[in-house]
This record gives C-alpha cells, structure tokens and sequence, in this order.
C-alpha cells in the first residue's frame, strides 16, 4: 500500500450522537502524524459526487476546533446511499478518479451495518477504507458510536411523559427508533423505569401485556390519595406480533438499502390495549370507583402514543460517545497506516487497538434475550409470560471491559 498523505472521511447512514468526536479523533491523529485530512461531505452520495466538487474542505487545526465534539449530528453530513445500486457502469471508476482529483489516498468511514456493507463493498473494489462503528441502534457486533446518547435522550423523553401520564391518569406508549433490535428500547426503558418494554426480540402477547397494565395502573391509582396514576409502555419500531411476524408500514415502501421501513408500532400497541380496555367490565367498575367515570364521555382509561422520532439522535452527544467517537477515530488512522485497510475499529484498550473484518463485524447482533428474565424478576413486563432467571455465577480474572 502506498504511504498515506491525505486522508478523506465521510460519514454516512443516520445522524447520531459522537459523530463529530470521531470526525476530531481522526483529524487530530492524523495531523499528529504528519497526515492532511478532508471531509467527504454528504455521505456516499458526495462520494459519488466528488470529482464534480471544485474544492473539499481542510481540516486544519483552526477549523477542527470550530467543530464541536459534544453536539449529536455529524459536521460531515448524511446520505443513505448504497453505492452498488446507483445506475452508472462507471461509478467505482467515477470515485477513484474524484479521489486522485484531490489526492485522498484513503477513507475512514463511520456508520452502520449498510454503510459497513459499503465499505466491504469499495475495499474489494481497491479503495483503502477503515471503518468506524455508528449506529444508535447498537446491532452491530461491537458497540457502535451513537448508541450511548440515543439511550440516554429515550430514558429522559419517556422519564418526562410520566408528568403528562400522571396528570391526566393516562396509558403512555412510547415507540423508539431501533429497527429490527430491541437495544435501544430496552436500555432506554430500563432507565427511565418504564412499565412494559416491547422489543422485537420476544412475540409480544397483548394479553399479558395488559394483564400487567391492569394490574399495576389499577393499583397505583386506587392506592394514590389523589387517585392518579400512569402507566408507560416503551415498544421498539420493529414489535414482532404473536405469530413472529414483525409489523412493517408496507405503505412506506423500502429504502434505498431494500429495508421495509418500520413505522406504526405505537399506534398498533395502542389500539390492541383500547380493544381490551373497553371490553373490560372490571374497567368500567374502576372508573366509577375512583370517581373518574363519564357516561359516553370518558368510560376508560386514555391510551395515547408518542413516537419522538428523530429527537432521540440529535441535539448532544453523551460523554461516553465523545469518549468513544474521539479513539476509535484516532484508532483508524493507526489502521490505515498499518494497512488493515477493510475492517472495523471495536474498541482501544490501553496501547491495544482492537478490530474485526468489517464484513463480519455489521451482522446483526440482537438483545440477548436470556437476561430478560432478570428484568422480569425486578417487575418489568415484556409481553411474555415471566420466566426464572437462572443464576450462573462465573469468576473473572483481571479487568473486563464491556459495552452496552
């Protein structure tokens, strides 16, 4: 490989938190090492696009530090691009010709599992690419820069709702972004002591789902002196139903990774707890007994949905994502230079920088669902039937470094 003069970094898929961390972590290394970095703006559509651009932006000393590492988002902007499906017979050409245009001799590139199946993509086309993991979704093999904050801004949204749910004696569902793994919505609704967490790793059985509601909004609100009470349910975009089954909006089509787009899960939670509610005598009879009960007006309790959106991937970064995105950024430019060009940062321990092939490192790692049970254990509902959890205790031997 030749040696590296300039290198171009790009980030790509969704916005999130500790990507500007990763765009400084490499910058920085890099310029410690003798070493021009650019950004690659607009993710792989500007890739595609960049022998078309007069100039790429320098990140020199004086405009690193206008970037500001603690803010979610990305100073190198976003695209959802998957560069094998764009109709051009000459693309790959077409980017290593923008590439010579401004000498950039290789890619550090964060994202997810579709921008890591890119990279594989252009390393085995003959473009030097390191990857660094982003995702909020945390379903790569190794944690992923993004995941920490999108946690965190779910557990303090659905913390919040409980004001809102406790004034109006409301059932608040709360739906999350995600995808097809139940990380977030676990992590953040363990946080912020949600009631009932649907991820799509367990079936969910509305039955036992509002079993446990009833129960614990019923006795919440005749225990209050006030008679109010909530109860929060955190449910993951991609819910499976009892059949196995995930639920897609097949109105939404695919996006332009071929994935349906998930959308609709809170609406559907919401609506199965309504059915049960209003077929319910019991509920009629707790209504007139907490004095809440309005002949044709208000009969049972409020269900309502909330989906946040894209609130829960902007606005900060946690401190543990600009940790996270400042070394393994730094870590990639090291990887380049040893020429471990296709694969993945996983983390830096010490003086050791950990990596895997990339093509192994984006297959989806779902919620190991054999700890749910120790959740179970503590009161949450997971729309299943509560199993034990099993003890199995196992000493360790120097430290352990492990990520969400």
């Amino acid at each position: 490989m030749a040696p590296i003069k300039r290198i171009g970094i790009i980030t790509s898929g969704g916005d999130c938190g500790g990507l500007n961390a990763v765009i400084k972590g490499v910058s920085r290394e890099a310029y410690a090492m003798g070493i021009e970095t650019v950004v690659i703006p607009n993710g792989y559509a500007g890739l595609y696009n960049l022998i078309n651009l007069d100039k790429v932006v320098f990140l020199n000393a004086e405009r690193v530090s206008k970037i500001e590492a603690s803010l979610a988002g990305s100073e190198a902007g976003h695209s959802r691009v998957k560069i094998s499906k764009i109709k051009d017979p000459n693309k790959y050409e077409r980017i290593k010709d923008g590439l010579k245009k401004f000498n950039i001799d290789a890619l550090v590139i964060s994202g997810g599992d579709d921008t890591g199946s890119v990279v594989v993509d252009l390393s085995g086309k003959g473009i030097p690419c390191v990857h660094v993991p982003k995702t909020m979704d945390l379903d790569l093999q190794s944690y992923s820069v993004g995941g920490d904050s999108a946690i965190n801004r779910i557990a303090i949204f659905t913390r919040d709702l409980k004001t809102t749910g406790l004034s109006h004696n409301r059932v608040v569902v709360v739906e999350v972004f995600g995808r097809y793994s139940g990380h977030t919505a676990l992590r953040g609704g363990i946080g912020a002591e949600a009631d009932c967490i649907l991820i799509p790793e367990i079936p969910v059985d509305f039955d036992v789902v509002y079993d446990h509601l009833k129960t614990t909004y019923m006795g919440r609100v005749k225990r209050s002196d006030v008679k109010a009470g909530t109860y929060i349910i955190v449910v993951a975009e991609g819910i499976t139903k009892a059949g196995g089954e995930m639920l897609y909006d097949e109105s939404a089509g695919v996006d332009a990774f071929g994935h349906k787009k998930l959308a609709g899960s809170g609406k559907f939670v919401r609506q199965e707890l309504e059915k049960r509610l209003k077929k319910d005598p019991e509920i009629t009879q707790f209504m007139k007994d907490t004095g809440m009960y309005a002949p044709g007006v208000y009969e049972v309790p409020e269900v309502r949905e909330v989906v946040p959106g894209h609130l829960v991937r902007c606005g900060d970064s946690s401190a543990y994502d600009v940790n996270f995105g400042y070394k393994t950024g730094a870590a990639a430019v090291c990887m380049l230079l040893e020429g471990k060009t296709g694969n993945t940062v996983v983390n830096v321990d010490g003086q050791k920088i950990y990596y895997q092939a990339t093509s192994e490192l984006i297959k989806r790692r779902g919620v190991d669902v054999r700890e749910i049970s120790l959740y179970e254990s503590l009161g949450f509902c997971f729309g299943r039937k509560t199993e034990k959890f099993n003890c199995i205790l196992e000493e360790v031997k120097g430290p352990v470094s492990r990520h969400l």
